[in-house]
């Protein structure tokens, strides 16, 4: 069924859109531009759905029986499931990232984009600089030592060179992107639990239906032998 399709009735009673909290998400704040109200903490060591289902009962409360009653969009409305979506994700916990993750979770759901966890990406062992000249590329070396060396019955003293190397990608980008996926793939499934548990979406029925839980394992996209492995 299309996002942006009719919801039948059947019966008299409303047919719910199914949807992932995924595809949730982006209907809410791409399609219906819902908006981010981020409220006041009420005590920093709370913990639970963040700042308290409550506060989404309030949302609800405010909206009323409207089946689109939002405030944001110009010159139209935004629907009120999509309003409850919104103030469940401005609920986020501190132990999930607190304001900054519903800030990201809401920007990403908005373009329709999901976190890039680098996937393909190996690190190479690569010089730390090179130069041109007219053979080509050449890495730059620097010197570590002296020795003195015979050849042809004589003693020399010698350069003894070596060429930095790093790792590009550097492994820990590659980590760090990936605990990055790690945490949004968190806070979508603390979202989709909040709104299960909270059962106030009137026409928007969210699926189990979760993105990749760590990608980066599956076999599609298995580093090559002898590669570093990220968590």
């Amino acid at each position: 069924m299309s996002m942006q399709g009719r919801i039948g009735h059947a019966r008299g009673s409303i047919m719910k859109r199914a949807l992932g909290v995924q595809a949730a998400l982006e209907w809410a704040f791409r399609v219906e531009q819902a908006q981010l109200e981020l409220p006041v903490r009420r005590g920093i060591d709370e913990e639970g759905f963040g700042f308290g289902m409550e506060y989404v009962l309030i949302q609800r409360a405010r909206l009323g029986c409207k089946v689109d009653g939002g405030q944001h969009k110009m010159g139209s409305y935004t629907h009120a499931d999509a309003e409850i979506i919104a103030a469940t994700v401005a609920g986020m916990p501190d132990s999930l990232g607190g304001i900054r993750m519903a800030i990201s979770v809401a920007e990403m759901a908005r373009a329709g984009i999901t976190p890039d966890w680098m996937p393909g990406v190996v690190p190479r062992c690569v010089a730390v600089e090179t130069k041109q000249n007219q053979h080509g590329e050449r890495a730059n070396t620097i010197v570590v030592g002296i020795e003195r060396v015979k050849t042809r019955g004589k003693w020399r003293t010698v350069e003894v060179l070596a060429c930095p190397v790093t790792w590009r990608p550097h492994p820990e980008q590659i980590a760090s992107a990936r605990r990055g996926y790690d945490d949004w793939w968190q806070a979508l499934d603390w979202v989709r639990d909040g709104l299960l548990v909270g059962g106030m979406l009137r026409e928007v029925e969210v699926m189990a239906t979760m993105p990749k839980v760590k990608p980066w394992l599956s076999g599609r996209h298995k580093p090559t032998m002898g590669a570093p492995t990220f968590p």
